[in-house]
C-alpha cells in the first residue's frame, strides 16, 4: 500500500479531513493524493502557492515572518499547513517547501526542504497551531528532492495519524478497566 493511500485510510477510518498547501512540490502531494480511489471521501483541496507572495496572500503566512526569514522556513511550513487547514475546512493540513534547485534560495542550499502537519490535537488543549515539523537535507537532483519531500510530508502525517490512533486506544482501555 502507498503511503498516500495509508494516509487516506487513516483519515477515512476517523471521518477526517485533509488539504494540502504546496510549494516546492508544485501539486506532486495532491496529485499523489488523488492518485488514490476513493481520495474524495477525505481529501479537500490544495493550494500550490508557489510564489512567496501567495503564501501570504492565499494562506495566511506572516508577512513579517516570509519578509525575515524568506519562504524556505520552519515556521512558515506550519503556517501554511495551518492555513490551508483553515481556510479549506479541513481537519488535517499537511504543507511542503523548500529548495528543489538549481539554484539557492532564500539563503538555503538546494535540498533543504521543511514539511509541515497541523492538525486538531492541539485544540483541545488551547494550542494555537497544533502541529510537527520536519527539517530535511535531501541529496539529489530536482525531480528526486520533489519526490522525497512528498513521500516525507506524508510519511510524517501518516506518523501523526498512527500515534493519535494508539492514544486514543489506550484511552479507551483505561476508561473501560476504570483506572489510569
Amino acid at each position: 500500500m502507498s503511503e498516500a493511500a495509508r494516509v487516506l485510510q487513516l483519515l477515512a477510518l476517523r471521518g477526517h479531513t485533509l488539504a494540502v498547501a504546496e510549494s516546492l512540490t508544485g501539486g506532486l502531494v495532491a496529485a499523489e493524493l488523488t492518485g488514490v480511489p476513493g481520495a474524495s471521501k477525505s481529501f479537500r483541496g490544495s493550494v500550490t502557492a508557489y510564489a512567496t507572495p501567495l503564501k501570504e496572500q492565499l494562506l495566511g503566512v506572516d508577512g513579517t515572518l516570509l519578509a525575515e526569514r524568506g519562504a524556505v522556513d520552519p515556521e512558515v511550513a506550519l503556517q501554511m499547513a495551518a492555513g490551508v487547514r483553515a481556510r479549506l475546512g479541513a481537519d488535517w493540513g499537511i504543507a511542503t517547501t523548500g529548495v528543489a534547485g538549481p539554484d539557492p534560495q532564500d539563503g538555503q542550499p538546494v535540498g533543504t526542504v521543511y514539511v509541515a502537519v497541523a492538525g486538531p490535537a492541539g485544540e483541545a488543549a488551547g494550542a494555537a497551531r497544533a502541529g510537527k515539523v520536519a527539517a530535511l537535507r535531501l541529496n539529489g537532483d530536482r525531480a528526486e528532492i520533489r519526490r522525497e519531500s512528498v513521500r516525507s510530508v506524508l510519511e510524517l502525517l501518516s506518523e501523526l495519524l498512527r500515534d493519535e490512533h494508539s492514544e486514543n486506544a489506550r484511552a479507551q482501555d483505561t476508561e473501560q478497566n476504570g483506572g489510569d
